[in-house]
């Protein structure tokens, strides 16, 4: 029955992910009750979604046939208050085969059209094929295939949703020449039809970006959360006398601030063969030697204090993003309070939602936003809040596993959003959103001086729980 219940709706064009292919079996007509879906829905998405029935069904009210939402419990620490909201970890499920990256795709444009159809600006919008039929201005939200500047100078952008793509043409003499369209970003358009009515002329774009807060509102913590990432252990360049002298200042001073988290951005070891003659600048040769040493290390931090770890693209896990948690062989060389969690991951510590991703795609988005530089880390996080995405590229520099889900959507607004990786130190304010880069433990690497970049090691960056005050502690 499941077969041909799967093979009639593939006759039609319609595709179910696993979880709401079970639930919709579990009906007593499939066939009907797929076709009163599609029937509600504004617009057929390539891949039928559980959340896609439960916009359709639970919105009616009708809890029989409205699928339950099963969010997992956040997985709690016994001590601290600290709780993981979201990461891979636990949950990966990908193949890779061309239905893993349909769905990973559709999930991103769902989630992230989710949150433009709510702006004021594109109220009204309708799909690609609509839109190109009507003689007036028209807006629609899309995925960006391509992006490519016309021989006349006007930029061309290809854009798709899930019932077709057309062509919108930016001309050289719009304001909006310079904006910098990335592919596979999900954005709204708003434009008029050409006269032939085969690409939209584009007035306006719109992206989904982070609403305008005031802000962390003032809580009764006394708590302070430092950020300490890319320390790089194994390392002929780690800074180990930097580093002592922190461990010192938290171990004497850590306790008057109410020092009592830590988290760590990724890179939290070299890694064996990263870059091109890596073992050259190798003190400690092997991958497990190297956590071995920064389990070490890690024992000197007093217990009261609760460290949070992930991984980043130096680290044993798989390179593809989001990257789960390091392995059980090497959790277990750490004390067992120390939490590990992937990357990127959701935390709440006391109240406040933290976004630690360790930064990887700043690697991409360098090369494809006009005005941004290795110097200019916050830079890159604003974009990446603008577009809601961590790593909005397919195909550059950064990796991406073709989950379920797209967990580098960033579909909850955090308090704090916190980035490692290129080795700068910073803290900054988005719309209500702390900003902080973390810094690093490494000096100058033979590979950074090649590439004329300059760290900003033996910083600790700050936030106050209480207050959202934030600072930085240089060592």
């Amino acid at each position: 029955m499941r077969n041909k219940v799967l093979e009639a709706l593939c006759d039609e064009g319609i595709f179910l992910a696993p979880e709401a292919a079970d639930f919709v079996l579990n009906q007593d007509n499939p066939l009907g009750y797929v076709r009163t879906a599609i029937e509600s829905m504004p617009q057929l998405p390539l891949v039928i979604t559980l959340q896609d029935l439960r916009d359709v069904f639970c919105e009616k009210g009708d809890a029989r046939v409205c699928p339950a939402t099963a969010a997992p419990e956040p997985r709690k620490l016994c001590r601290g208050e600290v709780k993981v909201l979201k990461d891979i970890t636990g949950n990966s499920t990908c193949e890779g085969n061309i239905i893993d990256f349909a769905r990973y795709f559709n999930d991103r444009f769902q989630t992230i059209k989710r949150i433009l159809v709510r702006r004021r600006e594109l109220v009204g919008c309708v799909s690609i094929p609509k839109a190109l039929t009507l003689d007036r201005e028209v807006k629609f939200i899309g995925l960006v295939n391509e992006v490519r500047t016309t021989k006349n100078g006007h930029k061309m952008i290809e854009i798709e949703d899930e019932e077709g793509k057309c062509p919108a043409l930016i001309l050289k003499s719009s304001s909006l020449i310079d904006e910098s369209v990335i592919q596979d970003e999900v954005i709204g358009i708003i434009g008029k039809t050409s006269k032939k009515g085969e690409m939209i002329i584009v007035e306006e774009i719109v992206r989904p970006d982070v609403p305008i807060t005031g802000g962390m509102a003032p809580s009764d913590s006394s708590s302070t959360v430092a950020f300490i990432s890319d320390i790089h252990m194994g390392s002929k360049t780690f800074l180990r006398d930097r580093w002592l002298n922190m461990i010192k200042w938290v171990r004497t001073e850590g306790a008057n601030i109410g020092l009592n988290y830590i988290v760590v951005p990724g890179d939290c070891v070299d890694g064996i063969g990263i870059y091109p003659d890596q073992e050259e600048e190798l003190e400690i040769e092997d991958v497990f030697e190297q956590y071995h040493a920064l389990a070490e290390l890690m024992k000197d931090i007093p217990d009261g204090i609760q460290v949070v770890m992930q991984p980043g693209n130096h680290d044993a896990v798989r390179l593809a993003e989001p990257q789960p948690a390091l392995p059980d062989q090497i959790v277990e060389m750490f004390d067992s309070s120390i939490m590990m969690v992937g990357n990127p991951c959701y935390l709440q510590i006391e109240g406040r939602t933290i976004l630690s991703y360790h930064g990887r795609s700043m690697d991409d988005l360098v090369n494809s936003v006009q005005g941004l530089s290795y110097n200019l880390p916050l830079d890159a996080m604003r974009e990446m809040l603008r577009r809601r995405h961590m790593a909005s590229l397919y195909g550059g520099k950064t990796p991406l596993a073709p989950e379920k889900k797209d967990y580098l959507v960033i579909d909850t607004v955090p308090d704090i959003f916190v980035t490692g990786h290129v080795h700068g130190a910073g803290i900054a304010e988005y719309r209500g959103i702390r900003l902080i880069n973390a810094s690093t433990w490494q000096d100058q690497t033979s590979f950074q001086r090649m590439h004329n970049f300059n760290p900003d090691p033996a910083k600790v960056p700050l936030v106050h729980l209480g207050t959202g005050k934030c600072s930085i502690k240089a060592f």
